[in-house]
């Protein structure tokens, strides 16, 4: 079994519980630890994994570029995008809240399309170089995803701090739709990229 991988010898990991399984047993479809699906490489993850990350690309421009919520006071209606709410935030002293929405709704999502955005690049070049290094940031891209909605969070926090004053409504924008679309996208596209793609060039190259 020394220098095969898991398809040839007929193995199979589970996604959830990591249980290796053996393919031999045809009626065997579901793991048997913890009950999912067992499914082996994905032919299409790259181009699938593509084409959620081309999505998300584009929606992070209207994401950045519209108002995320308007705000109405006693002394008039005020529209804000994620960066003017940040420089709002540091003008108002909250510089610990901006610093936040600055890292959760700017840093991250553009570290996650550049990040993954890499993955997809050397893994269609079939790159043999730096395999662990690749590994372990996708594996830090799938943790930081689990953390992608505090963006969503953050919003909503200040929705309901400033709702909490009479004088004032927040009510979100056209970019909050678009923002909220491109976490769901980076998701999927960290979702539908076989991390095992990485190792795959080098197992061919050695052939």
């Amino acid at each position: 079994m020394a220098g095969k991988n898991g398809a040839e010898a007929n193995l199979v990991s589970c996604d959830i519980c990591e249980t290796l399984c053996s393919t031999k047993d045809a009626s065997l479809t579901h793991c048997p630890c913890c009950g999912a699906s067992l499914h082996l490489r994905d032919k299409d993850s790259l181009a699938k994994s593509a084409a959620y990350l081309l999505a998300a690309a584009i929606l992070y421009i209207p994401a950045n570029l519209l108002p995320v919520m308007h705000t109405e006071t006693i002394f008039g209606g005020q529209d804000d995008t994620i960066m003017s709410g940040v420089l709002l935030l540091l003008e108002t002293g909250s510089w610990p809240l901006a610093l936040l929405v600055f890292f959760a709704s700017i840093m991250v999502p553009m570290l996650k399309l550049f990040s993954i955005s890499l993955l997809l690049l050397t893994c269609w070049r079939k790159s043999t170089s730096n395999p662990l290094p690749r590994t372990q940031l996708f594996r830090l891209i799938e943790a930081v995803g689990r953390w992608s909605m505090l963006d969503v969070y953050v919003v909503t926090v200040l929705v309901a701090l400033v709702q909490f004053q009479s004088l004032a409504s927040v009510h979100p924008g056209g970019g909050a739709l678009a923002f909220g679309a491109v976490v769901v996208l980076t998701m999927l596209s960290a979702q539908s990229f076989d991390s095992r793609l990485i190792w795959s060039a080098i197992e061919t190259s050695h052939e």
